[in-house]
């Protein structure tokens, strides 16, 4: 592979990749961004760098796709941290990845603030399961109570989150807020209010007070899910104030110091466009920017020669076959010799058929034909495996890779235009780019190159 610069101006901060992951103060990594700019890659890659470089990591995925597991040869992840084989374990580092299972998630959380017999309750409501399965940002709710979770256990020093692939990936920090507007709304007070209320009052007060709206919401609920909420209400209720506080303590730790937010963006408009925005929504929610990583970028070894200057030489070239061509082509030539025909000659003779291996319905014998002999498409295979190109066909050659090289150059600036517009609407957010790679990311291999490539200097080259 030719060498790939980065192309970051000089005047733009650079984002320190492993300043960042070696500083001991860092805990919490937080990589989010727009569907498929390479946020799974990204922060797989950071945890095998950062556990070949001493830190004791845990990957954690909310992406659905198995590409996670995938790349660090693990069968499956689920809900528990597995450790991750063939990893360079000499620096005292580990890896671990695991992959969210919002209803198990939600279902320890039940199990762990409510006794046995309330548990089972809530854990067999038709409603809860629902709730846990499918309900609008209990996935970003979770992942926010798991990350709790892990940074209360204390059992890794760096956690790194890939959060999920969408411009709603920033629902992360909205879920917390939302679900628990959702618990501690006036909706779910009311319908919490007969079994506050107990006993006789309480059915007084469900039947006089709420009857009206008890049979509205019969009619657009259904009766039976209307008693399977209210039933989940009051199994719930000492919960409730938990969730909030959870949520707002978890919120407080991605605004700490020691969480760092990581932008990732390929050098596309939309994706760009994207990040601007994730970058803006952090600063007013007042959370920790590392900065941004613009992943796959294109580079060339030729850089030095541009687009222009390479189709006008494919073009020189394409017009200079022209002309060869017309100046080497005879007005009236034979198919063979190039010779005109003799008019006073007699009949050519016929072709040794046995001597040429030939039939009258053609060769018979591919293997043992002369190198010489043709065929009606051309010359036979043993010909043409000792041919050589002839000065066109390496003219066409080069002329096609000139034109391949325009292309390259033009993605190249487009790219560049694209990252320029960005920094110049945020000049102080550290950029680093990471060229892209010639193939797909499946194994450690890939992610310590995509580890590397995170970590490149401007300056430096990458021969690989």
């Amino acid at each position: 592979m030719t060498s790939d610069n980065t192309t970051l101006d000089a005047s733009a901060p650079r984002l320190e990749a492993d300043t960042l992951l070696d500083d001991p103060h860092t805990r919490i990594v937080v990589c989010c961004g727009s569907g498929g700019v390479g946020k799974t890659t990204t922060a797989a890659a950071l945890g095998v760098r950062a556990a070949e470089r001493g830190r004791k990591v845990v990957v954690l995925t909310i992406d659905p796709a198995r590409r996670l597991a995938q790349s660090m040869g693990i069968s499956e992840l689920d809900n528990v941290p597995r450790q991750v084989k063939g990893v360079d374990e000499s620096a005292g580092g580990e890896l671990h990845a695991m992959m969210l299972d919002m209803k198990r998630t939600f279902d320890e959380i039940v199990e762990g603030h409510a006794d046995a017999d309330r548990a089972h309750a809530i854990l067999e409501n038709p409603f809860y399961q629902s709730l846990s399965a499918g309900f609008a940002g209990t996935q970003e709710y979770m992942a926010m109570e798991k990350l709790g979770q892990l940074r209360a256990n204390d059992e890794w020093d760096l956690i790194i989150v890939d959060t999920p692939p969408s411009r709603s990936a920033l629902d992360f920090l909205d879920a917390p807020k939302r679900l628990g507007s959702f618990l501690d709304g006036k909706f779910i007070r009311v319908l919490m209010a007969p079994a506050k209320v107990g006993g006789r009052a309480g059915m007084k007060f469900l039947n006089v007070g709420m009857s009206m709206m008890t049979g509205t919401l019969s009619k657009l609920m259904g009766g039976q899910l209307l008693r399977d909420v209210q039933t989940f209400v009051a199994a719930m209720d000492t919960m409730f104030g938990g969730f909030r506080t959870r949520a707002d303590a978890t919120y407080r730790l991605l605004q700490a110091p020691g969480t760092a937010f990581l932008v990732v963006a390929a050098p596309e408009r939309d994706a760009l466009r994207e990040a601007a925005y994730f970058v803006e929504r952090l600063a007013a929610e007042q959370m920790p920017l590392a900065g941004l990583v613009l992943n796959r970028v294109h580079g060339s070894g030729a850089a030095q020669l541009s687009a222009e200057r390479a189709l006008a030489a494919a073009e020189a070239l394409t017009d200079r076959m022209a002309e060869d061509t017309h100046a080497d082509t005879p007005a009236h030539a034979d198919t063979e010799s190039g010779a005109a025909p003799d008019a006073t000659a007699g009949p050519a003779p016929a072709p040794d058929r046995a001597e040429n291996n030939l039939e009258a319905t053609g060769i018979v014998d591919l293997d043992g034909g002369k190198a010489g002999s043709r065929t009606a498409d051309g010359l036979s295979p043993a010909a043409a495996e000792h041919a050589t190109p002839t000065p066109a066909s390496a003219a066409q050659l080069a002329a096609g890779l000139l034109r391949l090289h325009a292309e390259r150059m033009q993605v190249l600036a487009r790219e560049r235009r694209t990252r320029d517009r960005f920094t110049a609407l945020h000049p102080e957010v550290p950029v680093t780019e990471v060229a892209a790679l010639p193939g797909d990311v499946h194994d450690l291999a890939g992610l310590r190159a995509i580890g590397d490539r995170l970590a490149l200097n401007p300056t430096d080259t990458d021969n690989r």
